[in-house]
């Protein structure tokens, strides 16, 4: 049988997801479907669009730091899958495809106001998979902040 875990470290845990912001309720404008799409979308400046190529450039504000005024590591997942899936498109044209994996690497973090361009391309295409990388780096310095590898699976035309 399983003890109850002491009181201290109950108080203790509660009160770091208070400092997180987990015990709020979210407003209520963020109930509205694609929300958090259009406010990552808001961010984002197209530098570069080229067959496999994509260079875009974030700028960090208070909408998207975390309680630690950095970019939330959520943020940085969601702009690594939107890049995956725009890079895929600029090579698989009308086909259908689906995001199957993906890897993250939080290597250091991007703080409010930082410029940071984030560089996806394709490392690999075939009939069936395609495998892009993304790159998050500090724009005045070229830093890289964050890293992500992504698995985007074809789907089989059907035939009929």
């Amino acid at each position: 049988m399983a003890s109850s875990p002491p009181a201290d470290s109950v108080s203790r845990l509660m009160g770091f997801f208070r400092t997180l912001g987990i015990l709020k309720r979210p407003p209520s404008i963020a109930d509205r479907q694609d929300f958090f799409s259009d406010v990552i979308r808001s961010l984002l400046s197209v530098d570069l669009v080229q067959p496999g190529h994509i260079i875009c450039t974030l700028t960090v504000n208070p909408s998207v730091a975390n309680p630690y005024n950095t970019l939330h590591g959520g943020v940085v997942a969601s702009m690594a899958e939107m890049m995956t899936l725009a890079c895929a498109k600029t090579v698989a044209g009308n086909k259908e495809f689906f995001l199957g994996e993906m890897s993250t690497s939080y290597l250091s973090a991007a703080r409010i106001d930082d410029k940071v361009e984030v560089e996806a391309s394709i490392l690999r295409q075939g009939r069936r998979v395609i495998v892009t990388q993304v790159h998050f780096r500090i724009k005045k310095t070229q830093k890289l902040f964050y890293t992500s590898r992504t698995t985007v699976y074809i789907m089989p035309v059907a035939s009929l």
